[in-house]
């Protein structure tokens, strides 16, 4: 029997949306087949490298292949996260994301290079830690009232550092004036390096920093903090209130830190990451370590992950406007 032109040409078609559909499927089935790059918009040494290095440790022996962790730092982690954006949909290329560069980055550049949903799909919420206010010992505030107080009498008086614009450190100083008040003077740095010699040195009155960054002077007595941004109390520093406990209701201003692939990346291989990131979170080890870095894990879809990057730029979009900053 003779074909026509026409039914081998639909044939063909078939063919291929067939492959192209399957696709997927199979590549979730040899996924990894080559190394996996991990992203990080950020300096060696920091939380977000930490939590990347915990990753590459852990999936390199359980797939048998390398996972390489590449620091990218520069403009609020915009670098990093534009290079996984434009990166192939294949899985082998991921983002270590954070607050930052996916909910807050939005509101504070007037030109990101990238769109923080559109050009992701989200993997995983690895972890949350929060920030802690902290205040040089000679400040005579004992007490996040006390320093409320101090500072609704010396309107504009009071500074509080931070490693730059658009930082959670920097959105959280936003959310406590307006949650409490008050209006201390922010005093931008270029990273947090810079910022806290004049903390220690008592050029500026407070800081929120990351608590993992801050425990080390905060026990050494060089700081003092006054509470910490998460509704509930750090596991890894239990003495220190909560914010919210003091009187600011519902004040939560974390740091986050999650995985990121580039918007077309197959939910097969998306679903099998997810899969062995809940497993190695869940390791005595890996939680004893994040414990001790002062890291709260969280874990979860990739579905709960997108519902919370959802809030989250609501939420820090409102904050960025209501505090007048300018988009840069």
């Amino acid at each position: 029997m003779r074909i026509s032109p026409f039914t081998g040409a639909l044939s063909a078609l078939a063919t291929v949306l067939a492959t192209a559909f399957a696709a997927p499927a199979v590549q979730a089935e040899t996924y990894p087949g080559r190394p996996i790059r991990i992203v990080v918009g950020f300096p060696t040494g920091g939380a977000p490298d930490t939590l990347a290095r915990i990753v590459s440790e852990k999936i390199s022996p359980s797939w048998g292949q390398p996972v390489v962790v590449d620091n990218k730092p520069g403009a609020g982690g915009n670098i990093g996260a534009e290079a996984v954006a434009r990166a192939p949909g294949d899985g082998y290329t991921l983002a270590l994301g954070t607050v930052g560069t996916h909910s807050i980055n939005g509101a504070v550049y007037s030109k990101l290079p990238y769109d923080m949903v559109k050009d992701f799909t989200p993997v995983i919420l690895l972890a949350t830690t929060p920030n802690v206010l902290v205040v040089h010992p000679g400040v005579p505030a004992k007490t996040t009232a006390e320093l409320i107080a101090l500072a609704k009498s010396k309107p504009g008086a009071l500074t509080f550092g931070t490693p730059g614009i658009g930082t959670s450190p920097h959105v959280a100083g936003e959310l406590f004036n307006t949650v409490a008040g008050v209006k201390i003077t922010h005093v931008p740095y270029k990273g947090r390096a810079m910022a806290i010699p004049d903390l220690l040195g008592g050029h500026i009155t407070m800081m929120f920093d990351n608590l993992p960054s801050a425990l080390p002077v905060i026990k050494e007595g060089k700081l003092r903090a006054l509470g910490v941004t998460s509704l509930k109390r750090s596991a890894s520093a239990p003495d220190i209130p909560t914010l919210a406990e003091q009187g600011l209701s519902g004040f939560q201003a974390d740091s986050w830190f999650a995985i990121f692939a580039p918007a077309t990346t197959p939910k097969d291989v998306v679903a099998k990451l997810n899969s062995e990131l809940n497993r190695i979170f869940t390791l005595p080890d890996v939680q004893a370590k994040l414990k001790t870095l002062g890291l709260d894990p969280v874990l979860g879809t990739p579905d709960a992950l997108a519902s919370f990057q959802k809030a989250e730029i609501a939420k820090w979009a409102k904050v960025v406007k209501d505090s007048g900053t300018t988009p840069q």
